[in-house]
């Protein structure tokens, strides 16, 4: 449906079932949170909050809480939105069959934006901060953050519209420093669109005007965290979208979405930062503390009946992970074609997105050598972490398969097949002093760390063990020992200390397992952990143990590692020490005795009774 407001939707999602309406007073902090986090854990409805403590509008949470729900949102434009991305990947199909695709395009058309000629009022009214509903996340979090804004920009060289950025960037409403009602924070992270805006209007001397729409036709949401192209806008991705074109206007020289339920705008000045955060953040941890730009207010308006969506982040999967899974269905054709030899990328929601990658690539180089190793996965891997937001990845694991039986979306099918070819004086490349997530504390500062890619291809050189190896159980000093898939296990010894320590603890396991070798050569992966049990439980708790806590130039260590021609070799098991380090963020938890008082909704005569089953 070509819904026109957030309502509409809502409406929509009520008639068939996908929504429940919450009528008890709900507290702004951290209770709305903590009910969405329940509901999302069990799969549950969209959530209406319509009486929020402090606030005359209601709220919304949980909207994109599924893939399903999504595609049920979506469900008369999706097909057109992946029909033009496959144009745009193979035109030459698009000239053979061109009445196949015409109404693929003619919807591409009347997506472009369209400047409302209604200028008063430019919503229904103008309100402040203070009147929004202040939703406190988490226990630690510094204040009330809009988690679902689209925050508007335009280059300051090349006004307009279609040169504009519309990204999904941390908005912190309260607390710390700012000035209630006059200030709030503004965090983006590395490689993201709105931070060339700010560059040229800081060398023009310039502030940069800010508008951060809130709500509005579900298509708008979406469309902020979409990875397009440079030269396509993601107002016209919003109108192909949702069908209906994304109409704007202007008030004061800020740029207005008439369709919003809410819009803030001010001004970013040169130079101009406070501190922001912390945020209980997706990787599970929460970000600390840092300087971010500071946006001055200059004016807040709401339609009539507004609605303020929200939603939690927080150790994935959460609803986000609906926004990945829906940017997937829709764009999956699109990578092979913009890195050549790609056959699949895949950024793992269980390990916080960008710390873990995926890949299957083509091995082309030198089919007339008898020894099949990566040569043309070196040059893919290359191209992979120097594009876009694929370049914050961490720990990038790819491999060829020339069955085409593989798939990086089963990661422990993944992981076996990598680790049964993978040769460990070989196949371990590190980028050391680079960019990290920003969000990441595993590395040396904040944007700052190391990368590694594991390059494996061939024919298998090991069947790996299915039962820990005896020589494993013998090491003293070891707390627990698990098996988390053939190959991989989980060991835990003391907490982490320090550096110098955690050396001589390297030397310790050396001397106890360089004898066994041939014992371990089944067994090539080794996760050092504080609590072997939890992470081996599953393969959800494995992969945000491993590369969530670690940075691999420090943190990966191997059973008679070597350097030979300064490339990194090890003869035996890798080691990577995924322990909690002082320099980690803390993870987030649900504060217990909120989630005692949640309860209520959830018994006999609640909104929410029988949704936790």
């Amino acid at each position: 449906m070509a819904y026109q407001s957030l309502e509409e939707a809502l409406l929509d999602l009520e008639r068939h079932h996908h929504l429940v309406r919450i009528k008890e007073e709900v507290d702004p902090f951290l209770e709305m949170a903590t009910i969405h986090h329940r509901v999302y854990e069990v799969g549950g409805p969209t959530l209406l909050f319509e009486n929020v403590k402090g606030s005359k509008f209601r709220a919304v949470s949980n909207l994109f809480g599924s893939l399903e729900r999504s595609r049920f949102i979506f469900r008369d434009t999706l097909e057109y939105v992946q029909r033009l991305i496959a144009i745009k990947n193979n035109p030459m199909d698009a000239l053979k069959h061109p009445f196949k695709n015409i109404d693929a395009l003619f919807a591409a058309v009347k997506a472009l934006p369209l400047k409302n000629p209604i200028q008063r009022p430019v919503l229904h009214e103008e309100i402040k901060i203070s009147d929004l509903p202040l939703i406190h996340h988490w226990p630690m979090d510094g204040g009330a953050f809009v988690t679902l804004p689209q925050v508007y920009t335009e280059d300051p060289e090349q006004p307009g519209i279609m040169k504009s950025n519309l990204g999904m960037y941390r908005i912190q409403l309260s607390g710390n420093d700012y000035r209630l009602d006059q200030e709030i924070g503004l965090h983006y992270q590395l490689h993201r669109g709105i931070g060339v805006h700010q560059t040229k209007a800081n060398k023009m001397g310039i502030p940069l005007k800010v508008s951060v729409f809130v709500g509005g036709p579900p298509s708008h949401t979406v469309s902020a965290v979409m990875p397009l192209p440079e030269e396509l806008s993601e107002m016209t991705f919003a109108g192909l979208l949702g069908g209906r074109r994304f109409r704007y206007t202007y008030k004061d020289g800020f740029a207005v979405s008439t369709d919003a339920d809410f819009v803030i705008t001010g001004e970013v000045m040169p130079g101009e930062n406070k501190p922001e955060g912390p945020f209980g953040d997706h990787l599970g941890y929460y970000s600390l503390q840092h300087p971010f730009p500071l946006m001055k207010v200059h004016k807040v308006y709401a339609r009539k009946n507004a609605i303020w969506p929200f939603t939690v982040v927080g150790r994935p999967p959460q609803e986000d992970t609906s926004f990945g899974q829906l940017i997937h269905e829709m764009t999956d054709t699109a990578i092979p074609k913009e890195i050549p030899g790609v056959k699949e990328v895949h950024a793992v929601d269980a390990a916080g997105v960008h710390p873990l990658l995926l890949a299957i690539g083509s091995e082309r180089y030198t089919p007339f050598l008898p020894t099949k190793q990566p040569a043309e996965l070196l040059t893919i891997a290359n191209h992979i972490l120097g594009t876009g937001q694929l370049s914050l990845a961490k720990f990038l694991f790819i491999t060829a398969d020339p069955t085409h039986q593989l798939t990086t979306h089963n990661e422990a099918q993944f992981f076996h097949y990598m680790l049964e070819r993978i040769h460990l004086d070989r196949d371990i490349h590190f980028h050391t002093n680079t960019t990290m997530d920003t969000l990441d504390y595993s590395g040396t500062g904040l944007n700052t760390g190391s990368k590694v890619v594991f390059a494996a291809y061939g024919d298998p050189i090991r069947t790996l063990a299915t039962e820990i190896p005896t020589c494993l159980k013998e090491v003293s000093g070891l707390t627990g020992i698990r098996m988390i898939m053939p190959g991989v296990i989980a060991i835990s010894t003391k907490k982490f200390q320090d550096a110098a320590e955690t050396e001589k603890e390297v030397v310790v396991l050396n001397g106890q397992l360089l004898p066994h070798l041939s014992e371990l050569h089944n067994t090539p992966f080794l996760i050092w952990c504080d609590d072997a049990a939890f992470t081996g439980v599953n393969l959800r708790n494995f992969l945000w143990v491993a590369f969530t806590r670690s940075n691999p130039s420090h943190d990966i260590h191997g059973i008679g590692a070597y350097y030979e021609n300064k490339h990194w070799c090890s003869r035996g098991p890798i080691i990577l020490d995924a322990r909690i380090k002082p320099h980690h963020a803390p993870s987030v938890e649900l504060d217990p005795a909120m989630v005692k008082k949640t309860d209520r909704l959830f018994s006999k005569g609640g909104s929410l009774e029988g949704v936790l089953g």
